[in-house]
């Protein structure tokens, strides 16, 4: 087995953008005998290097996987469109960035999922990798192709390309699916850990056997009539009846060495995750259901994890990673922690995910005199009566209150998330964004005058599986249309900048994200037609998504704009993220009702999610399971 043609790719790499992007070799890359380890697995993500690099989950694997003297991990993205030209005019396979092995010859290949829209993406990085689309067309002698990563939660309308699913959390399994691998390859090999000729069908149904893992080759799906599913079974003994995500009970180690990029990526920082889930509740967010429930990491784990991080890398920087960083436990004692250890030179700390209600004027101090690096928070919608639907527990005090401390601080700069298309909203809804947001740049004026700046970004809200909201359709386009349409005309004023999502790419990310098993022809039709990098707005053309729909006799209204019955059997329901679907039900129906929850750090909300923790260290929050 050979790496690539080290001649034909210096050939390449001058006529394209950022040759960086192909040539490993970075800072902190791991790079193993090929020949003297006896799994091999690429890890791979569909979208460009900038992207990926920025991928936390990704870097964990990796980290894993290389900690273990038997296997290794290598790292592959999607090539831009002009790499992709050479290549495929120079016959070069898609190939791993630090041996520059060709996919087809590592015994996995294991996508990152995290968005709809790069679904075509990912078969084009198969088909540039010369190995067959479809599960069913590849033998023994083919990598195992798997995927885990947010989208997993409804893999259907990848189901035929992929041979199995990795449901939850990665760290341990990935590391249960290569020994089953290993083991396969023994047999099939003779001894000689090869891939062989023989039966595949066996590894598929041990696979299936590892909680967590999905094959979806082993399940039969039935519809009815009206198009709706009317079960999905199992074929085999040894496929579940439904599939529960793997949960850590404790996080593994932080990764201290990440790979130090070339260029700059999306998140050129180093990356800390100091509690995994969130306790929130809000009936919109997937990520909220899905990580449930939260372990937060000792303090001082965290102090260590950050000293060896910046000594490995020489970054100046360090993002602490939490779905809502200011609910740590102690993220007062570790920031004051972080400023007393690193004043000279001194350590600019990203707070990503702060709650608009819980930053404090004492948070806000303890960064006087650093770095500014810009606050974010999510107000998610305009009027109190649409938090209450959503259960975002923030009232318009609460911003006011945090812009206040914010700018009277020094920051000059804020960026708002808001959601336009929830339950329940009216123009009325959206017609208080703009005065909400009206109200902070007045405030932000007394302090700064015309440096204040504010960003607002609205999303249009998808419903996504396993959240409270997962019955709920897709807004109307013209009614979106409108919503859109209200805030630009409101918040055209001096210091505020408005973006917003494309009513398009809303519309395929919910068709893909509710769709079911039939959708596959439809993404496949969508790549051959040229769709790839359809993240990347330049690249996006949705009428090549509406052709293949219309060619395959399917509608994308009916997945994405569809209200769903409760007793209507979801494409996902084989899959448990561990939430019960009574829970969820209850939830939405409070939603209706206008009625709150609470926080189920304050209450348990027995919502399902049961998981063994050891008993010492503070690993899970107060409230028990939920």
């Amino acid at each position: 087995m050979t790496a690539i043609d080290e001649q034909a790719l210096n050939a390449i790499l001058p006529h394209v953008q950022k040759p960086a992007r192909y040539t490993g070799g970075e800072w902190n890359s791991v790079i193993k005998d090929w020949g003297a380890v006896q799994v091999k697995v690429a890890l791979a993500y569909p979208d460009i290097y900038e992207v990926g690099m920025s991928n936390l989950g990704l870097a964990i694997l990796y980290d894993v996987l290389n900690s273990q003297s038997d296997v290794l991990a290598e790292r592959v993205y999607a090539p831009w469109p002009d790499m992709e030209a050479r290549m495929r005019s120079a016959g070069m396979a898609l190939f791993s960035l630090e041996t520059r092995h060709p996919l087809r010859e590592f015994d996995i290949l294991g996508f990152s999922l995290q968005y709809e829209l790069n679904y075509a993406t990912a078969l084009n990085m198969l088909d540039l990798a010369g190995i067959p689309l479809h599960a069913a067309e590849r033998g023994p002698e083919w990598p195992l192709i798997i995927a885990g990563g947010s989208c997993t939660y409804n893999p259907e309308p990848l189901a035929p390309f992929f041979d199995a699913f990795v449901i939850g959390e990665g760290e341990e399994v990935i590391l249960e699916v290569v020994q089953t691998v290993a083991e396969w390859k023994e047999e099939e090999g003779g001894g000689r850990g090869e891939r062989g000729k023989g039966e595949k069908e066996g590894l598929l149904r041990q696979l299936a056997t590892i909680p967590g893992v999905y094959v979806p080759n082993l399940y039969q799906v039935r519809y009815r009539a009206d198009g709706t599913i009317a079960e999905v079974r199992p074929k085999v003994p040894e496929a579940p009846p439904v599939v529960v995500k793997r949960v850590l009970p404790r996080l593994g180690p932080i990764p201290t060495r990440p790979i130090v990029p070339f260029l700059q990526t999306i998140h050129d920082r180093g990356m800390v995750e100091i509690q995994r889930g969130c306790t929130q509740g809000c009936r919109f967010c997937q990520a909220g259901c899905i990580y449930r429930p939260v372990r937060e990491r000792p303090l001082e784990e965290i102090l260590s994890a950050v000293e060896e991080l910046l000594a490995n890398t020489g970054y100046e920087e360090i993002a602490l990673l939490s779905l809502s960083s200011s609910d740590y436990s102690r993220i007062e004692d570790l920031i004051w922690a972080l400023v007393e250890r690193y004043r000279s030179p001194p350590l600019a700390v990203s707070l990503p995910s702060l709650r608009t209600d819980a930053f404090s004027v004492g948070l806000a101090e303890l960064f006087q005199g650093r770095r500014r690096t810009g606050l974010t928070f999510a107000p998610e919608a305009g009027s109190q009566r649409l938090r209450d639907v959503i259960n975002k527990r923030v009232t318009e005090e609460d911003l006011l209150t945090t812009a206040e401390a914010a700018f009277s601080r020094g920051w000059h700069r804020i960026k708002l998330y808001f959601m336009i298309g929830l339950p329940t909203e009216t123009r009325e809804d959206v017609a208080a964004i703009v005065r909400l947001v009206r109200e902070v740049r007045k405030i932000g004026q007394r302090h700064h005058g015309r440096r204040t700046r504010i960003s607002v970004s609205v999303a249009t809200f998808v419903p996504k599986p396993h959240t409270p909201f997962q019955w709920c359709p897709l807004i109307d386009r013209e009614e979106l249309e409108a919503r859109q349409a209200l805030l630009r005309r409101g918040l055209r004023q001096r210091g505020i900048s408005l973006s917003w999502h494309a009513l398009e790419t809303t519309l395929l990310e919910a068709a893909l994200s509710r769709g079911d098993r039939r959708l596959a022809p439809v993404v496949e039709r969508a790549w051959r037609s040229g769709a790839r990098l359809d993240a990347w707005d330049e690249h996006f053309d949705a009428d090549r998504w509406w052709r293949a729909f219309r060619a395959e006799g399917l509608d994308p209204d009916f997945y994405a704009r569809r209200e769903r019955s409760p007793e209507e059997t979801l494409p996902w329901d084989h899959i448990s993220a561990g939430v019960d679907r009574g829970f969820l039900l209850k939830e939405f129906r409070r939603a209706m009702e206008g009625r709150t929850t609470p926080d189920c750090r304050e209450h348990c909300l027995s919502c399902g999610v049961n998981v063994a923790l050891p008993v010492e260290g503070p690993v899970l929050a107060e409230g028990g399971d939920g």
